[in-house]
């Protein structure tokens, strides 16, 4: 197949579909396996003899490592070619879900996860970048559109997936899964994929900001989940020289892994705000209801997983729509009324109980959150990227990609406290409920705030001086 120019692609064309399949695929391991493990942590306790702590940091090991070297993911994409770092992403991340797949205690698998979060900061930025920098600038809203609808599925079905192989088979085919995926994208995007990188980009890279960005959230994290203790405050405290470190070195690195000049665009801050408290309240909220309906409602881990179905078939078909809706009608609308919209859907989940009723329940509120977040999620996506030089579309989309991991990574360490839980009381389910209906409370309190930020701050990004 013949690759064509650079900014040439077109939707519809079988490079077109090439791009958006391998750039789906491989973002959407990195997404499941953001949220597949949740439903899996209590038989991988009892497994590997897990402590609460391990369980946690199972979790936060992989946000973590994601979250901190994104942005050198992105530099590496300009730098090398966005289709070789991507692919060099997909098979590190293949490579370290083998090593969870066989890990035999906890220190291993929280190694292995924080290899896969590498390995997904290589390939994630990478995903969208390839888009945004072959497909024609008219074509690129749709085609974005389409890989967030595809995209997000991944996430939305991952405790459903994760359910399904914990009941009918075992914990580690959850990480076992991505090696055929892993080599199905591995093949599109070599074969197809046309390659785009920044002619302007420096051999240089920004190591100490890199070490510094992993401190700052590593540190901030730790100091979270031991809230109160003599280890918290230490934590804390280096987490903020480490940030406050983290700005200085960016600012005066002349090649920085993050450039701190992108924000003078308000579009581009406003928009990167709106995202650390969205996805902050996104992934508390997969967090926290997947263990209400197995701890209080008493479902199975397929069950509780089955129950964003609904909201995987919304995003499928409609998240390509609020991509062509934000082209048309500009990205303020959408980015307003989508997370107000997904903020009474977090309040009507405030339903789910002990008697809790699927269809009556829970149903109702997993269709509106997916309304709102089809409309959402596209022209937050595009209006990022169309915020900053072509250029810079890796740096971008790292930068996006950080700010919406670390809301979540942040917002899974911080709630549980904030709303009374420590130690095993998750198992218990009464405390559990009555922390559960504040957390729902705290996570609608963040979206209506992000949408209050996009009706006062965001602009057509067309109409802004990058």
């Amino acid at each position: 197949m013949t690759v064509p120019e650079t900014s040439a692609v077109r939707m519809g064309t079988p490079v077109g579909r090439a791009v958006i399949a391998a750039a789906t695929l491989g973002s959407g391991m990195a997404m499941l396996d953001g949220t597949v493990v949740n439903v899996a942590l209590r038989t991988i306790g009892r497994d590997l003899g897990a402590s609460l702590a391990q369980l946690q940091w199972i979790t936060n090991a992989y946000l973590l490592t994601l979250s901190s070297l994104i942005l050198l993911g992105g530099s590496f994409g300009d730098r090398f070619g966005r289709r070789r770092v991507f692919v060099v992403g997909v098979v590190w991340f293949a490579a370290a879900s083998l090593l969870c797949g066989v890990a035999p205690n906890p220190e291993i698998l929280i190694a292995a996860r924080a290899l896969q979060g590498i390995g997904g900061a290589l390939l994630t930025p990478g995903s969208l970048a390839m888009i945004q920098g072959a497909f024609a600038p008219d074509e690129r809203a749709p085609a974005i559109g389409a890989w967030s609808g595809l995209g997000s599925i991944a996430a939305a079905i991952g405790p459903f997936v994760g359910g399904a192989l914990v009941d009918y088979a075992n914990w580690r085919w959850i990480f076992l899964l991505n090696l055929p995926l892993a080599a199905v994208t591995v093949l599109i995007a070599v074969r197809t994929v046309p390659e785009t990188r920044d002619p302007r980009a420096s051999s240089h890279f920004d190591v100490v900001g890199a070490v510094l960005a992993a401190v700052t959230l590593g540190a901030t994290t730790y100091a979270l989940i031991e809230w109160g203790g003599p280890g918290g405050w230490v934590a804390a405290f280096l987490g903020v020289a480490a940030g406050v470190g983290f700005i200085v070195a960016e600012a005066h690195e002349p090649e920085p892994m993050l450039r701190l000049e992108m924000f003078r665009n308000m579009t581009f801050s406003a928009s990167n705000a709106m995202t650390l408290l969205v996805y902050g309240a996104l992934g508390a909220l997969s967090f926290f209801v997947v263990i209400e309906l197995q701890t209080v409602g008493g479902y199975e881990a397929l069950a509780a997983g089955a129950a964003f179905v609904p909201m995987t078939i919304i995003m499928l078909f409609l998240a390509p729509a609020g991509g062509r809706l934000g082209q048309r009608i500009g990205p303020r609308i959408p980015m307003t009324v989508g997370p107000l919209v997904m903020a009474v859907g977090v309040l009507l989940m405030l339903r789910i109980g002990p008697d809790v009723s699927y269809v009556f329940d829970v149903l109702p509120a997993v269709i509106v959150f997916g309304l709102g977040l089809a409309l959402m999620v596209a022209p937050l996506t595009a209006t990022v990227l169309a915020a900053a030089p072509d250029e810079h579309a890796g740096i971008a989309s790292g930068v996006n990609n950080a700010v919406a991991r670390a809301g979540a990574l942040l917002a899974v360490a911080a709630l549980p406290i904030a709303v009374g839980l420590h130690g095993g009381e998750y198992a218990d389910p009464t405390t559990f409920d009555g922390a559960f209906h504040e957390a729902m409370v705290a996570c609608a309190t963040l979206l209506a705030a992000g949408g209050v930020i996009s009706w006062f701050t965001i602009r057509r990004p067309d109409l802004v001086d990058a």
